[in-house]
């Protein structure tokens, strides 16, 4: 049977104002009316059933994380002590997968991106399902046709065609420098990695076996453990002794039974407020706006505010501004990518209640 494992942990530091350590970007309503993680389940909803969706998290964010998701069992909620990257995470739900369905498939997903349509999406998935049912070793990405010359992702080179939009995998790059990505674009052979995977869970945990013995091994203790009282006791000591690494390191760079589906969904993996043009679009002045707000000789900006607080502004451009009950952000739009190290700063002044 098929799995939903839906990774929602991190801080999602780039969205600083509206997100927190307790509430990060994944439980924000950034595009429509529901928070991303809600979207990311209704995607998978009267498809999956919920008893076999699952959504990794931490303990900082499980009490909102399962306030937004009602509709899943609390146990469906797998809590990670600490931060340990995605093979870790991903390991941790493979070992529940298998101790309920042997065979079950895992259909591992970000929970902060925006996709659509939602059929072509299910199309998408159902066809790397396949895949890992005609060869139950085979580990299958998401691979997105790339529009510009990205230098943030990591990029997969495809190779020897295996199905229709499907190919093995002839390499990965690493986030590259702007000639480097225009090269990748150009030749058509190349796509953004998404992080969205699907393979069995017992293939994935024999790889880790190979690849990361100790991890395995941890990852073992812990699943002879599971459903008895002392669950919770292993997990919270061998979790924070596994080696922090991606599954793309641990496994996927080191397997030679990879292959790339490409995405024919739309896809946005929302990295930063720059990301709110496309999302909800923006007036005649380049502002986009979610809140209320009076612009005047303003242009090319980002205003979010709440129902109960207006923003105005006068004669100012390129700025993203963020306000919230106790913190606003005023930030020039090209240093979006630098709130990280305003945060930081915030943190080494003594705010840290406001991050």
């Amino acid at each position: 049977m098929l799995h939903g494992i839906i990774m929602a942990g991190g801080s999602g530091t780039r969205f600083w104002p509206q997100s927190r350590r307790t509430l990060p970007k994944q439980l924000l309503r950034l595009a429509g009316d529901n928070t991303m993680i809600q979207d990311t389940v209704a995607r998978l909803a009267g498809w999956i059933p919920v008893e076999r969706i699952r959504v990794v998290t931490n303990g900082q964010q499980v009490k909102e994380t399962r306030s937004q998701l009602p509709q899943l069992p609390h146990s469906n909620t797998l809590i990670e002590p600490c931060g340990r990257n995605t093979a870790p995470c991903i390991g941790l739900a493979a070992i529940h997968v298998l101790h309920d369905d042997p065979d079950g498939v895992m259909l591992v997903l970000p929970a902060d991106h925006v996709i659509s349509p939602v059929d072509v999406f299910r199309s998408a998935c159902q066809t790397a399902e396949g895949l890992v049912e005609a060869e139950s070793k085979r580990f299958v990405l998401f691979g997105i046709p790339p529009t510009f010359p990205a230098t943030g992702y990591g990029y997969i080179e495809r190779g020897s065609a295996i199905a229709d939009r499907a190919w093995n995998v002839a390499g990965f790059r690493e986030k590259p420098e702007r000639s480097v990505a225009e090269g990748y674009l150009a030749s058509g052979s190349y796509y953004w990695n998404c992080g969205i995977f699907c393979w069995r869970a017992s293939a994935i945990v024999d790889a880790i076996r190979r690849f990361e013995p100790e991890m395995h091994q941890r990852l073992i203790t812990v699943a002879e453990s599971l459903g008895s009282d002392t669950e919770q006791e292993r997990l919270a000591e061998q979790f924070p002794l596994m080696k922090s690494i991606s599954i793309d390191y641990a496994v996927l760079e080191r397997a030679n039974n990879v292959c790339v589906v490409e995405a024919t969904f739309d896809w946005d993996d929302v990295g930063s407020w720059l990301s709110l043009p496309r999302l909800l679009g923006s007036n005649d002045d380049g502002n986009t706006i979610d809140g209320p707000c009076c612009c005047v000789e303003t242009g090319n900006s980002i205003v979010r505010t709440s129902d109960d607080h207006v923003v105005a502004t006068l004669g100012v451009d390129n700025l993203i501004i963020v306000h919230t009950p106790d913190a606003t952000l005023v930030a020039h739009r090209d240093q979006a990518d630098s709130i990280r190290r305003l945060v930081d700063e915030l943190r080494d002044m003594g705010f840290d209640d406001r991050l």
